[in-house]
Order: structure tokens, then sequence, then C-alpha cells
């Protein structure tokens, strides 16, 4: 069994944000390999990241992202202001703020979308000639379909991560594993160069 030194768990804890006793942990578990420790601290905090959803998350980050054209204010929580001054969570804050001044979501989550909204859609969709054609019994999976199609560009947390298979939501449920704390995107405002001029 490899030797689990100060270094080796301090090494972990920077790349990692968990805490001294759970880095600890996953390198005795993983018999001092360093990926493995990150990789069973990330299945480990995955079960736990759940538990964590429902603590308040008052502390965090107002992060300022711009490209030259498009830009994003967010504000991103956390538990506690540890966390906010943490290399990992500021990344995270900046690979959000990016998404959001590339993609322009217009909600948070499903949650945030205004019942009239949402109503106006998904009314617009069931009027949808198109929709006629289709036996009846089909009609309200075509229109949920669609839902989750719209949500996907409207809503931040639904919308694909850098076009790849992980969402937003799983990307934060990723962080608040290895991080250790409930982590929320809580509001954004997104600008681009020329827009309603």
């Amino acid at each position: 069994m490899a030797e689990i030194t100060a270094a080796l768990v301090k090494e972990l804890r920077e790349k990692t944000g968990a805490g001294m006793m759970d880095c600890k942990k996953a390198l005795n578990e993983v018999a001092g390999d360093l990926e493995k420790a990150v990789d069973w601290l990330r299945t480990k905090g995955l079960s736990a990241a759940s538990k964590k959803a429902g603590r308040v998350a008052a502390e965090g980050l107002v992060g300022v992202m711009a490209s030259g054209t498009k830009g994003a204010v967010i504000e991103v929580n956390a538990e506690t202001d540890f966390v906010g001054r943490n290399e990992q969570f500021q990344k995270l804050v900046k690979e959000i703020g990016m998404q959001i001044a590339g993609l322009n979501p217009l909600y948070v989550s499903r949650d945030h979308i205004p019942a009239d909204v949402l109503a106006a859609k998904r009314a617009a969709l069931e009027a949808d000639e198109s929709l006629s054609k289709k036996p009846e019994s089909v009609r309200a999976q075509i229109v949920d379909g669609q839902m989750r199609k719209w949500f996907e560009e409207v809503c931040l947390l639904d919308q694909p991560f850098r076009d790849g298979e992980e969402t937003v939501a799983q990307l934060i449920t990723s962080a608040i594993a290895t991080i250790g704390e409930n982590i929320r995107v809580r509001r954004f405002v997104r600008y681009a160069l020329g827009e309603e001029i």
C-alpha cells in the first residue's frame, strides 16, 4: 500500500476542493492513486449531492464574463464564502458565464419560466397544423418532446454544456460532489453588442 503523504492529500484537495479528511479517505481507498481518488470522491459526492440540494446557499460569487461582442453577469451561490475563493468554483462560474454569453438562455431553470409564457408556448405547439395530422394518441407525447427541446434552448440548466452530453445542471451536480457544498445559479443578465437597437 502506498504511503499517503500530507503533500498528496493537499494536492488532491487543491484539485477537487473536497475536505482534508475526505481526501485522505479517498487516497486510502484507492492505494494513493490520485486520479482514482478524484473519481472516488466524485462517485461518493454525487450520491451526497442530492442531500446538499436543500441547504441554504447565500454566499458565492458574482462573475462577469465578456468575449468582445457578448457578455454576461452571473450570480452563483454556495454555502460558505470559503468556496467562493475556491479555484474550482471560480472556474465553474466562468464556464457557466461563457455558456450564458454564447447560447443566450432566457431563464435559469424551468421553475423560472412564468406560467403564462409556459402556457402560451404549450398552446402554440398544440395549435400547430402538423400536429393535427398525427394520431391523437401520440399528440401529447409529441408536444411534451417539443417542450423538452424548447427547455434546452431557453433554460440554462437544461442546456447541453459546450454542446456535449452533459447538461449545465449535471455540471453543477458534479461540482457539488467534489466541492462538498450546495451550489446554485441564482440569476444572470446577458448582453450582446447591438442588441435591441
